[in-house]
């Protein structure tokens, strides 16, 4: 039993119900944690999506703002009206919020980071505010492997240092988050029990099996994953970002087109419904260049959560993607993958699973660099698979020496970690 009483009231907090599959990814993961260490607890979710976080979970939902509660206006001014009302009527709203729980969990995610658009006021003023909040109202909480990443805006800066400064404990996914945090100003080295680095929370999903080979497909026909991202930049590529999306999706239609004049089958994989644009773009491509080959060779359904793209990622030979989670999602399956990086968070990830060669920057894509790149692993893909298997054993363990420490911390229980060695970047 906890330090908290017979049923600890736990809320998990984050940009979940939007359909971003990454998210729901760490939160499932974290979810299946508090059910089988903490069974006793009660659990709610603070989210973006309530009514889709009620339907796919069963678990009582509120948004995080009031003006995710109420909704637009009818106009544009009325919109911006109620959004500046909202921020005022968040002060008082917040603190009524978290005083109901005793322990808010903020599950993984690039919560600290600025690698995808980002107003300070928007998803960073509230993270900060709620943390600010349960600390004045005694409530405990937990940033756990999230991702961050050292912002250029004062504001930002301050939002996130002071964000990781109030929360009762902190993880990260990488070393590059950790060192991100030290650069704008967070001392991680006071406590000992937190600031350590951990994976990815994804890596502790269940694997799914292994789908039966297709019999009516040709054996020597190979299937590779395509992920995609509608990616428009960062902050800094605001008024350019229409250009830096069109031309990302001209040069993954052109490999896609490739693919298919290869022999090669197409899983087209997302992790955000802003994805689609580039599927349709890849599709209407395919159908008017390759009208007699764009059914047999082309396929996309999509996933509705992380475990439905681990699924289908299961089935495929080779993974190139953009998001992530996809590249996540395919190291975690030991697939040969090549990671179209749009952050470091990707790079120090494809550093860890030792195929360093195999990414590109995604403002940066060569299409020809890609396709030699896609040549080299396939011929090699036999002999990186054995170390990506290795090396996923070792973050799982790593995950479950957390979740010790993890139960310590928040729940009081009297838990020591078990393999104090497989955590990272010691």
């Amino acid at each position: 039993m906890s330090a908290l009483g017979a049923s600890p009231r736990i809320a998990f907090f984050g940009l979940l119900g939007s359909g971003n599959l990454g998210n729901h990814g760490s939160f499932d993961a974290m979810l299946a944690y508090v059910r089988s260490r903490h069974p006793e607890a009660g659990i709610s979710c603070i989210c973006a999506g309530p009514e889709e976080i009620e339907r796919q979970y069963g678990i009582p939902s509120v948004a995080i703002t009031w003006f995710q509660e109420h909704g637009p206006g009818r106009s544009r001014i009325e919109t911006v009206i109620r959004k500046t009302f909202g921020k005022v009527a968040d002060l008082g709203r917040m603190p009524r919020l978290v005083r109901k729980y005793d322990i808010i969990i903020v599950p993984g995610m690039g919560v600290l980071e600025t690698t995808m658009e980002v107003r300070p006021w928007g998803w960073p003023y509230a993270l900060f505010l709620m943390v600010l909040c349960a600390r004045l109202a005694g409530v405990r909480t937990a940033l756990v492997n999230v991702g961050a990443n050292a912002a250029r805006e004062r504001s930002l800066r301050l939002l996130y240092t002071w964000t990781a400064r109030l929360a009762s404990y902190r993880s990260y996914r990488d070393e590059y988050s950790r060192d991100a945090m030290r650069a704008m100003g967070l001392d991680t080295s006071r406590d000992p029990r937190q600031d350590k680095v951990y994976p990815d929370l994804a890596f502790a999903l269940p694997k799914p099996p292994v789908p039966e080979a297709d019999e009516s497909a040709p054996r020597t026909v190979r299937t590779v994953g395509l992920g995609v991202m509608a990616y428009r930049g960062t902050n800094a590529d605001r008024d350019r970002s229409e250009d830096i999306y069109a031309t990302y999706t001209a040069k993954i239609v052109e490999f896609a087109r490739w693919l298919v004049d290869e022999g090669y089958r197409i899983r087209l994989v997302t992790g955000d419904p802003s994805d689609q644009t580039v599927v349709d773009a890849v599709y209407d491509d395919l159908r008017k260049s390759r009208p007699d080959l764009v059914d047999e060779r082309f396929f996309n359904e999509p996933a509705e959560t992380l475990g439905g793209l681990l699924e289908q990622l299961a089935g495929v030979d080779l993974v190139v993607a953009s998001r992530y989670h996809n590249v996540v999602s395919a190291l975690m399956l030991s697939k040969p993958t090549i990671s179209i990086s749009y952050g470091t968070k990707s790079d120090s990830l494809m550093e860890d699973m030792r195929l360093a060669e195999f990414r590109q920057p995604i403002q940066g894509l060569d299409v020809d660099r890609l396709i030699d790149q896609f040549r080299a692993l396939e011929s090699r893909a036999a002999s990186v698979v054995p170390a990506m298997r290795a090396r996923n054993a070792e973050y799982v363990a790593a995950l479950e020496a957390q979740y010790d420490v993890l139960s310590a911390a928040l729940f009081g229980a009297g838990q020591a970690p078990r393999v104090a060695s497989t955590e990272r970047g010691e």
